[in-house]
């Protein structure tokens, strides 16, 4: 088990950075990741494997004017 955002999620081998932003959904084209406070390059999300019992924060990076 893994939590997202403070909500479970259940784990399982080999999952990524880009397979949670699938599973949530999340569609906007700027996300900002971390997994156990360590910030998780964009570049990097279809590589970094989210360990069993990680804290994952994704949040959405919006500008404004």
């Amino acid at each position: 088990m893994i939590t997202v955002n403070g909500e479970g999620l259940a784990w399982q081998e080999g999952l990524t950075v880009r397979d949670i932003i699938g599973i949530k959904r999340f569609t906007f084209p700027l996300l900002a990741v971390w997994i156990d406070d360590s910030p998780v390059p964009r570049d990097a999300f279809d590589s970094t494997a989210v360990p069993d019992g990680a804290t994952v924060q994704i949040i959405h990076m919006i500008s404004g004017g």
